[in-house]
């Protein structure tokens, strides 16, 4: 029942739990003024690329321009594979990626 007393590597607290969920929070408050269905998928997208970018540690504003240059003049999304534009991709940039303390 104490089990956090004997573990010095568990946390006291959950706000690191707390922090991690706050932006799908303020972003559901958010989905509730789209005028329709097409503008909340199109707004729920656009949030989940910049948590993907913001989770795998890069820097938010060079991903986006990094991805939307690569996504000029693409013709049909549903068929076009994304993976290789993944933050977490051996071909990203290193300029998108924050440098390690």
């Amino acid at each position: 029942m104490y089990f956090i007393l004997e573990d010095g590597h568990l946390e006291i607290d959950n706000n690191a739990a707390e922090r991690a969920i706050k932006p799908f929070v303020i972003g559901r408050k958010n989905w509730l003024f789209c005028k329709n269905q097409k503008g909340a998928h199109v707004s729920a997208t656009i949030y989940s690329i910049i948590e993907t970018a913001k989770a795998n540690n890069s820097i938010t504003e060079r991903y986006l321009a990094y991805l939307f240059d690569k996504m000029i003049g693409i013709d049909g999304f549903s068929k076009f594979n994304f993976e290789p534009l993944m933050p977490w991709e051996h071909e990203t940039p290193e300029c998108i990626k924050k440098k390690k303390n």
